[in-house]
């Protein structure tokens, strides 16, 4: 486009010369033709302004993280006159469209429509605006383009999506220390097993179900049943910009879910704590609890004014219950106020696992884990299928 306007300039200057130094019919027409041109392709471009419209929906308002929903946008010319070059632009900060061309010019005649059927995938949860932004039209000599943003964007409310996981490689050595330690072991035992830990009595292990499963395997004592986690996690908001707290805070929830269902699933119970004005938890024993301990997560709000090491302090200052020995937290900044609190706890017998959401290098913090504080770094763009 730039490169026309030159010519086109070039072309107007010798327009102009020629009228100045020779004059006649021609060299007049050439002229005003050259003149009225950028003035008539501005009026053009103006009546398309007004007149264009786009349509856009989605399936649902409320979708789901990284899941596909069925999405499509209509382009009509519903004037007497061609629309010479239109295209658009898409929220893609948050979310894609898929096999969508790029860069794509779309000329419509009077009464025409084109409709893109497809699927659009929000990438975090929260609730921002997708589908297309804004249009992009030019007029027939592609001298001038105008952009104007969309009126009535969709504005989409997405859930943090669920990752199963059978196996957590960051929690195994964690789990087994927490059966290790547990308070109330029973001297009955039950016909219920887990795999053998070193330091078990060897009078627990249930030998046929080692030979049948090629392993050693212990007795579950019920003492052991009983044993719950403490799962915390971060709801303070780091920053005011959405391209920054958006996808923090939806790699955090995911985090949570998917420790929590994985918990749950291996029939483990346990206790969900965060901060959003005041202390709030919620206790998961069945997967019956699943769904609407989903929704309270999905839901939650993070604040500026919530701090982690406020509530593990809480903890301690009430009282752990004696039948939990285990902290899960999952956070985004690890604070020396917060780093000193968990080394109260661990000291204290209790033993932490700290999955820390952030692109950073923590080296500082890595010196503090021992066998009872363990640490994850998860970056917040990082997939959790692979790194859990």
């Amino acid at each position: 486009m730039k490169r026309r306007r030159i010519v086109f300039f070039l072309l107007w200057i010798l327009s102009l010369v020629g009228i100045t130094f020779f004059g006649g019919t021609i060299s007049y027409g050439l002229f005003w033709t050259m003149t009225f041109i950028p003035i008539l392709s501005l009026f053009y471009l103006l009546m398309v302004f007004v007149q264009f419209r786009v349509y856009q929906e989605i399936e649902s308002r409320t979708v789901v993280s990284k899941q596909p929903t069925p999405y499509y946008f209509v382009l009509p010319n519903e004037t007497f006159y061609s629309f010479a070059s239109l295209s658009i632009r898409l929220f893609s900060g948050f979310s894609y469209v898929s096999d969508m061309p790029e860069d794509e010019e779309y000329e419509l005649l009077p009464g025409d429509n084109y409709t893109y059927r497809t699927k659009l995938v929000c990438k975090y949860r929260g609730e921002y605006e997708v589908g297309v932004k804004e249009i992009i039209i030019t007029d027939f000599f592609k001298l001038f383009r105008f952009k104007y943003r969309v009126q009535g964007t969709i504005k989409a409310q997405v859930f943090p999506r669920i990752v199963h996981k059978q196996e957590l490689e960051s929690m195994k050595d964690i789990v087994n220390m927490s059966f290790l330690n547990a308070p109330f072991q029973q001297i009955e035992p039950d016909v219920v097993t887990r795999e053998y830990i070193p330091g078990d009595s060897m009078k627990y292990i249930h030998w046929k179900v080692s030979a049948r499963e090629q392993k050693l395997k212990t007795r579950l004592q019920e003492g052991e049943r009983k044993q719950e986690l403490l799962l915390l996690y971060d709801t303070k908001r780091y920053s005011r910009e959405e391209a920054e707290y958006i996808p923090l805070e939806s790699q955090i929830l995911e985090t949570v879910l998917a420790l929590g269902y994985h918990f749950t699933e291996k029939g483990i119970p346990y206790t969900v704590l965060w901060g959003e004005k005041g202390v709030q938890q919620y206790k998961v024993h069945a997967i019956s609890q699943l769904d609407y301990w989903y929704q309270r997560t999905a839901g939650v709000g993070f604040g500026e004014e919530e701090d982690m090491a406020v509530l593990v302090q809480h903890l301690l200052s009430a009282g752990l219950q004696m039948n939990v020995n285990t902290l899960i937290m999952v956070v985004h900044d690890i604070e020396d106020k917060l780093m000193n609190v968990l080394q109260q706890l661990t000291f204290q017998g209790y033993s932490v696992m700290l999955y820390l959401i952030t692109d950073k290098e923590p080296d500082k913090y890595i010196r503090y884990c021992n066998d009872r504080l363990k640490m994850v770094i998860l970056p917040i763009e990082g997939n959790l299928e692979e790194l859990l």
